[in-house]
């Protein structure tokens, strides 16, 4: 339960820290690229002794730790294009709701049991986070690119599902401490050579600040993932009930963090979807403990 509880508080830090990001002009891609190497160094640094040469010899593994490294940079760029043509509000739906997609798979491919608790629980976690990101409000472009939301949504939920199968049959040798480590770390790699193609064509302008953004989200941004993996296994719960309790409750801390510290628009919607967000978790851990 304690590396959940961590996960999610270091998933609602990052979403402030990007927050912050406009106030002090901060580039976010820089950012996220050399967050990227700061969570490959964190991950080494600190479990770096758990490493096993005798895990170059089972599994496919470093095939999945390509396949997630493309999609955490390939997602994250594409969220921001998809942020300018079809709105925030929109795309954070797509990305957030994707969830839909990886419990599906977790519930079909593990043959997770399903009680009239649980599915409760599952519509109030779906409830929750539609009301809490939706916005009337926001204006998309008149252009907007609706594939872009179709291909988060798809991949969003692709990749939660990869995170989940790579811990249950892939790490027999490799830890997901490093797994997650190489991961980030060849994300790295592909960001900074975008990265340097954007400094050279004069699209982006090198900051020193973005580097200590980078170092910043770099740190939560590492446990958010490998304490997820950890999750999986140490909670007991089913996986898809885990990805619920994970997803819903960002979005109720990101929310409850937004009122407070960044004076947003207090809806009855909004809080509606939180107590939605709040039945969500209470039911779900009835659920796997009843």
């Amino acid at each position: 339960m304690i590396p959940l509880i961590i996960s999610i508080l270091c998933s609602s830090l990052i979403f402030i820290i990007f927050k912050l990001f406009p106030k002090y002009k901060i580039d976010t891609f820089q950012a996220i690229v050399f967050n990227y190497f700061t969570a490959f160094i964190c991950g080494v640094l600190l479990f770096g002794k758990e490493w096993n040469p005798a895990a170059l010899n089972t599994g496919n593994w470093p095939w999945y730790i390509i396949l997630c490294a493309v999609l955490f940079i390939s997602l994250f760029i594409l969220m921001g294009i998809s942020s300018q043509k079809n709105g925030v509000a929109l795309t954070s739906i797509a990305v957030k709701m994707s969830m839909a997609i990886s419990m599906m798979f977790m519930i079909v491919l593990y043959r997770e049991s399903l009680s009239i608790l649980k599915i409760t629980g599952i519509l109030f976690a779906f409830s929750g986070v539609f009301l809490v990101t939706f916005s009337k409000t926001d204006d998309s472009s008149p252009k907007a690119a609706l594939w872009m939301l179709l291909i988060l949504f798809l991949g969003s939920g692709f990749l939660d599902f990869i995170l989940n199968y790579v811990q249950k049959y892939e790490l027999n040798i490799l830890t997901p401490s490093l797994f997650s480590a190489f991961g980030f770390g060849i994300a790295g790699c592909i960001g900074f050579a975008i990265l340097l193609y954007r400094i050279y064509s004069k699209k982006s302008v090198f900051s020193f600040r973005n580097i200590i953004a980078g170092i910043i989200l770099g740190i939560p941004n590492y446990f958010s993932i490998y304490l997820l993996i950890v999750s999986y296994k140490s909670t007991g719960w089913n996986d898809s009930t885990v990805l619920a309790i994970m997803n819903v409750s960002i979005v109720m801390i990101a929310a409850l963090v937004g009122f407070i510290a960044f004076k947003e628009n207090v809806t009855t919607r909004k809080i509606l979807g939180l107590f939605a967000a709040i039945a969500a978790i209470i039911i779900l851990y009835f659920a796997n403990n009843n």
